[in-house]
């Protein structure tokens, strides 16, 4: 028996609930049938890819000890990559103490406004687009469970705005963090929006392409669930805040809507 060469290479970045590795695949003398990912040990995926992402994890940072095995299409094993240690990112919404929310951080959609499956009254029931004050407004009323973008005709064919107004007592003296979860969003038009805070420009924000299936279900989280849900967090520069009322907003203007888990401004403890 004649081993495959080991991979080499091996490194990774840590995200939210993922960690992605890439190393060096080794050369096409080698048949390769796939790549064996381990972490601490457990076999956790196969990939024909010089690349991977061990997803599920939690919200929780924890290192986990990476390494991969090739596998050739005989079914030699080569021997085990070198070690890469890489962790999962914290939550902010772990790590940090709330300053405003909307929506309940629970991998569901279902206490916004029209979820399941109302997509279809947003022209009607939010004409001018969500704007949504924190302590007044209310989540099953006024923060509409999707964020359509220009690719939506059911929601006019044009970018949409989503406001959330915000009052602090006093102007921070750190950075905040943004959390934004979704629970799902279009499988290839997810694309992105506009990112403001007090009408200073942030960036854009790119979305992560779901399953297409969180227009009509509003739960992430029980066993088979078809939905892909993802996650932005981002540091906001304490300078773009003021006393008193603060006013975030998301414009949507590429591709087609996302399905939020919750939002929220977080301070750091």
């Amino acid at each position: 028996m004649t081993r495959p060469p080991a991979i080499t290479g091996l490194h990774g970045t840590g995200g939210i609930r993922i960690v992605t590795l890439d190393w060096k695949p080794v050369s096409w003398a080698t048949v390769v049938d796939h790549y064996a990912v381990y972490a601490d040990g457990e076999l956790v995926g196969k990939t024909v890819y010089p690349h991977f992402v061990h997803r599920g994890l939690g919200f929780d940072g924890v290192t986990r000890s990476y390494s991969v095995v090739t596998v050739d299409a005989a079914g030699n094993r080569s021997g085990s990559s070198a070690a890469a240690g890489v962790a999962n990112l914290t939550s902010v919404t772990i790590s940090g103490t709330p300053v405003a929310t909307v929506g309940v951080f629970d991998g569901k959609g279902s206490e916004l406004a029209l979820s399941p499956k109302g997509y279809a009254e947003y022209p009607t029931r939010f004409p001018s687009d969500v704007d949504y004050t924190f302590g007044t407004s209310t989540p099953s009323a006024d923060w509409s469970y999707l964020l359509p973008g220009p690719a939506d005709k059911w929601a006019g064919s044009k970018n949409h705005r989503a406001t959330f107004r915000f009052e602090l007592s006093a102007a921070p003296s750190q950075d905040l963090d943004l959390a934004l979860w979704l629970i799902d969003s279009h499988a290839s038009l997810a694309a992105s929006a506009v990112l403001s805070v007090n009408g200073v420009e942030v960036g854009r924000v790119a979305f992560a392409n779901g399953a297409t299936k969180g227009s009509t279900i509003a739960d992430s989280t029980y066993p088979g669930s078809p939905l892909k849900p993802s996650y932005v967090e981002m540091p906001l520069p304490k300078a773009l805040f003021r006393s008193g009322v603060n006013v975030l907003e998301l414009f949507k203007d590429t591709g087609s809507w996302i399905a939020y888990d919750a939002l929220g401004i977080f301070a750091r403890r």
